[in-house]
């Protein structure tokens, strides 16, 4: 199981990588073409979601069929560190789920952003240009 969360980790720093391209300031020149490279990899880059949602499954599954280790002495000492480990485990996958979705949802709605923005200022250049 440690692949899907090391493809959703570098799903999750792509993402991370292209918001921080398109929105750093003075880059201008790298922006228009980091719009079409974002544009076009947007969609391919949808299946984040069914996935985490995958990956969520994976995890209540676990959390429902996990030992309990509720009474002080019903568990050695390695079977309580074990449960501990899986718990921090799944919090910590958690946020990468967490983390992916919402940098997937702020890339799409800032790359609709920088997309209506540059169209708006060709707008404004074309409407300067016929009033001169």
């Amino acid at each position: 199981m440690a692949l899907e969360w090391v493809v959703l980790g570098y799903a999750a720093g792509a993402e991370a990588v292209m918001l921080l391209l398109l929105t750093l300031p003075g880059l201008e020149a790298l922006r228009r073409g980091m719009i079409s490279v974002v544009r076009s990899a947007l969609k391919p880059m949808m299946s984040v979601v069914p996935f985490c949602l995958f990956l969520l499954m994976d995890i209540y599954w676990k959390y429902e069929t996990r030992p309990t280790c509720d009474d002080e002495h019903a568990c050695t000492p390695s079977e309580h560190l074990r449960h501990h480990k899986s718990i921090m485990k799944s919090q910590r996958n958690a946020l990468l789920i967490a983390a992916a979705l919402l940098l997937y949802w702020i890339l799409f709605h800032v790359t609709s952003l920088v997309v209506r923005l540059d169209q708006l200022q060709q707008r404004v250049h074309k409407l300067k240009k016929r009033d001169d």
